[in-house]
This record gives C-alpha cells, sequence and structure tokens, in this order.
C-alpha cells in the first residue's frame, strides 16, 4: 500500500486522543487519521458500568505490570490499561471528578504551564460535559460527555455518607463545585445507566464525517521524523508494515505509559538510555519518561451483617433490568459513594479519598468474595513520590519498565496512616456502623501503624491514575510547553495524562478529556 496522507494523525483514541480527533474534524476542510492499537468497543461488558473489572487480564487489556514494589511487600503491581476505541474511559470506574482548583494554579505557578489555571480550564470542562443535575457556574450542561447521578445506589453507600456527616465532614452533592471536601455519592460518565465514554460522546457520532480516517488494531511503532521536525508515522495492521503522513502535526494520546515509550522508540528522550538501548539520539529531553507520580490505593475491609453485598447481585434478573431499563444493581460503578479530606490540620486542600464498595473488593476485583463485605478504599490523591517509565527493549512490541516508586518518600506513607485514621472514625459510627460485622483487613478495628503499613503491603495498589511522564511546563525537565508542543521537535503534540505536571487530586479521566478539548482549541488557533 502506498504511503497515505492526512492533515493531523492523532495516535490513540483515548480519553483526550478521541476528543482531539472528534473536534478537529467539525472543520470539513481538515482531514484525520484516528489510529487505535485495540478493537472496536463491542463488548456488553465495556458498556455495564458494573462489568468493568470483568475486562481486566483480557483482549481488552495493556496488561502492565510494575517492577517489584519495596513497599508494597516486593509484589509487582498490576496495571490495567484499556486497549479498544475510547481508551481507558471504556473501562475505568466512571467516577465524574476534576480535582482540586489549586491543582490547575499549581500546574501554571510551579511549573510554568501558563494557560492551564483553574479559571482557563473550567470552560473547557463545562464544554465538555453534559451534567444532567448540576449547571452553572461550574458545570456544562450540552456537553457531549454526559454526567449522570447513578442510577443505582446500595444501602451501604447512603449509609457511608450519612456516616461521613456525623464523622465531622460536611455532605457533599457537588465534588467539583466550590469546595472538593466532604461525604458524597459520585456522579458518573454513564448516560441512562450505561457507561458514556469518549468512544460514545466523540468517536461514535463522528466516525461517518468523510475528514475523518478511524482505523482500529493499528499499532503505532515510531514517529516519523526529518531532522526535528515530525512528518508522520509507522504502524502495522494485520501484520502488514504501513507509513501514514501528516501535512500539519501528529498527536501523540497514547498516555501515561505508552506516549513516552513511543517517544523514546522514535528516538526523543534522555540520550544516554536511548543509546544504551541502542537507538540514535534524535531529540534529547530529559524529562521524556520521568516524573512518573500514581495514586496508590489499600482498603480498609470489613465483614458486614443484615445487608447485602454487591457480588451477589450478578443473576440473570439483574441482567435483564439493566438490558431492558438501565436501572438496578448492573448500573452501578461498585464506588458508589466516596469523600474527601485532609490527613492534616495544617493543609489547606484534601489529600486524601475515600472510595465506599459495597463489596470486597480486592487486587483490582479479581477475586470473588466469599463473605458479605464492604471495602473502604483509602487513596493519597496529593503524591509526593516519583518513578519512571523506561525502555526495556528497542523492540516496540515489548512492555517498558514501570516503577512508580510507590511510598518511596515516607510523607506518602505518613498520610495514608492518618488517611486510615479518619476513615475508621467513619465506618465506626452512624448508620453504617450497624452493619459492620468485624474487620477483614487489617485484622483489627483499631489498628497499630505497624499494621496498616503491613496491610498497605499486602493489598495496596494503583488507583489507575499514571500521569506526568511527559510532563507540561517551561521548567527544566519538561516535554511539553504550555501549548503541548513537544520541546525541541516540530509538528508533534502530546494530549493525554502524560502532560500533567502533578497528579490532580481525584480521578483523572475528566481532566483528560479536558486536556484533549483545550488541545484541540490549541491547534484550531495555530492552523
Amino acid at each position: 500500500m502506498a504511503d497515505e496522507s492526512f492533515d493531523y494523525i492523532v495516535i490513540g483514541s483515548g480519553s483526550a486522543g478521541g476528543v482531539v480527533a472528534a473536534r478537529l474534524t467539525e472543520d470539513p476542510q481538515v482531514s484525520v487519521l484516528l489510529l487505535e492499537a485495540g478493537p472496536a468497543d463491542d463488548d456488553e461488558m465495556i458498556h455495564m458500568p458494573l462489568g468493568f473489572s470483568t475486562l481486566f487480564k483480557t483482549k481488552w487489556d495493556w496488561n502492565y505490570e510494575t517492577t517489584p514494589q519495596k513497599h508494597l511487600g516486593g509484589r509487582r503491581a498490576y496495571w490495567p490499561r484499556m486497549k479498544a476505541l475510547g481508551g481507558c474511559s471504556s473501562m475505568n470506574a466512571m467516577i465524574y471528578i476534576r480535582g482540586n482548583h489549586a491543582d490547575y494554579d499549581e500546574w501554571r505557578d510551579a511549573y510554568g504551564a501558563n494557560g492551564w489555571g483553574f479559571d482557563d480550564v473550567l470552560p473547557y470542562f463545562k464544554k465538555a460535559e453534559g451534567n444532567t443535575r448540576l449547571g452553572d457556574p461550574f458545570h456544562g450542561t450540552d456537553g457531549p460527555l454526559h454526567v449522570e447521578d447513578r442510577r443505582y445506589n446500595h444501602e451501604l453507600s447512603t449509609a457511608f455518607v450519612e456516616s461521613g456527616v456525623s464523622a465531622g465532614l460536611k455532605r457533599n452533592d457537588d465534588f467539583n463545585g466550590a469546595g472538593q471536601e466532604g461525604a458524597g455519592l459520585y456522579q458518573v460518565t454513564c448516560k441512562k445507566g450505561h457507561r458514556w465514554s469518549v468512544a460514545d460522546a466523540y468517536i461514535h457520532p463522528a466516525e461517518n464525517r468523510p475528514n475523518l480516517t478511524i482505523r482500529t488494531e493499528s499499532f503505532v511503532t515510531k514517529i516519523l521524523l526529518d531532522g526535528n521536525r515530525a512528518t508522520g508515522v509507522a504502524y502495522t495492521r494485520g501484520g502488514e508494515p504501513l507509513v501514514a503522513r501528516a501535512n500539519a502535526e501528529v498527536v501523540l494520546s497514547g498516555g501515561a505509559v505508552n506516549s513516552p515509550q513511543l517517544l523514546m522508540l522514535s528516538g526523543i528522550g534522555p540520550g544516554s538510555h536511548l543509546r544504551e538501548m541502542g537507538i540514535d539520539v534524535a531529540v534529547e529531553s530529559s524529562g521524556v519518561g520521568q516524573n512518573l507520580q500514581d495514586q496508590p490505593v489499600s482498603g480498609i475491609f470489613s465483614y458486614t451483617k443484615d445487608t447485602t453485598d454487591m457480588a451477589e447481585m450478578l443473576g440473570l434478573g439483574n441482567l435483564v433490568k439493566w438490558r431492558a431499563t438501565g436501572r438496578g444493581p448492573l448500573s452501578s460503578n461498585i464506588a458508589e459513594a466516596g469523600a474527601f479530606y485532609t490527613s492534616r490540620e495544617d493543609l489547606d486542600v484534601p489529600d486524601i479519598q475515600l472510595h465506599m464498595v459495597p463489596t470486597g473488593f480486592y487486587d483490582n476485583g479479581m477475586h470473588e468474595p466469599v463473605r458479605r463485605a464492604l471495602t473502604t478504599a483509602v487513596t493519597l490523591v496529593n503524591v509526593q513520590s516519583k518513578g519512571h517509565v523506561k525502555l526495556r527493549s528497542a523492540d516496540p512490541t515489548w512492555h517498558p519498565e514501570i516503577d512508580p516508586g510507590y511510598f518511596d518518600d515516607r510523607a506518602d506513607l505518613d498520610a495514608m496512616i492518618s488517611g486510615f485514621r479518619r476513615a475508621y472514625d467513619i465506618i465506626a459510627q452512624g448508620p453504617l456502623a450497624k452493619f459492620v460485622d468485624e474487620p477483614w483487613n487489617p485484622r483489627s478495628a483499631n489498628p497499630s501503624d505497624d499494621e496498616i503499613i503491613e496491610s498497605i503491603g499486602q493489598l495496596g495498589q494503583t488507583l489507575y491514575h499514571p500521569v506526568a511522564t511527559c510532563a507540561m511546563g517551561t521548567i527544566e525537565g519538561s516535554v511539553v510547553d504550555p501549548e503541548l508542543k513537544v520541546h525541541g521537535v516540530d509538528g508533534l503534540r502530546v494530549a493525554d495524562a502524560s502532560v500533567m505536571p502533578r497528579v490532580p487530586r481525584g480521578n483523572t479521566n475528566a481532566p483528560t478529556i479536558m486536556i484533549g478539548e483545550k488541545c484541540a482549541d490549541l491547534i484550531k488557533e495555530s492552523r
């Protein structure tokens, strides 16, 4: 096949790439090629909210693992990442959280990401959002990304919110509004009880445009450079090596693992590491793959009494109900309720997030519970520890080395211990307490610091929010500038969670979609 040519090539159809491709092709004069390594998003489990963990370790999953983590008992942490149209928005737990206002002001002030303060990014959050309950000044109501209150609440979730209020947290009916602290029920990126991914919101409505070409099962192996200009991509499809040329720009949206990997495979990255891998250095960029941050989570597991467990609700009757009405337990995203609070009194903004799950959800939900339980998942959302993504081979099919460095900074462990203590206060009082039978892990209802650390070592895992491996800014080590252009390379931008210079306080899907919206506008302005 002869080389093809497009104005723009977007690598990756995930939470940012799908947005960029759809927005650019709103202009009928612009041609876009969207390349996705995985297949179409045509499995029922993708669209069933409760089904997301059934996709783990299947054909839909990149199935990454970290290096052995010292503070997780030497375990390798499993990192699911979706390989299909919509990327991780087709596999995540659908919680719609933007992070704290202070996060974006910090991007601007500490990292030189001018134009990315909260007041700058709020219009893009609103542009994307179609919220069914909330509106101005913080929410959009007519954007393509459908956001709704869940259509099912387990009694443990509502009891959790009441107990959080009893424990001194304020009730918060909008974690994305004026303030983040408090306890409440999560809103989700669903539409009438079905997952509403970036594929649903952006890609499928645009897929019949004559100026958008979508190729699934297309694995990009290299960004092609002419000197320091990106001119196209090499990729394989059905075993055939192919080349596509970009007349204007290449937009890399592979995510926090795949984007730095592809930059390095293309000769853009830390020179000494590339030479070690036998790769010619095209553009020296010391920050590629560095600065990796991920939010660790570890649960307080309690056996329950006088209530049900979500694992009991997977029967045919509830499947029929969900298919017909989009209601019932299968419309649950599992993590229905949560809270934000500070681990220390001297902090101005939360560093701990709770996810309350009305079942025993551990090891990424890979185990069926044998006894009724609830999980209070303590999540550190303001992380000090940093790691890296490095190549293990110049062969693009090899998984890279992923080392998040969980808890390498002792401050992270101290914050988690404090977060556990506050979570125990919530569990022990109010309406939730009457459903708690006995502790499961940690094995005490009032564990020592060492027992909490031991439990984190056994059961701590990712919350699926890796960021910052192609960090944006103007400080030393930044990989892209505030227009998302790769420093030292013309015609190449990165738009995904890897450009966040610091992980926002909360789930990262909504911020990644915002990045896609802003990237599309930056490209339009530059035309």
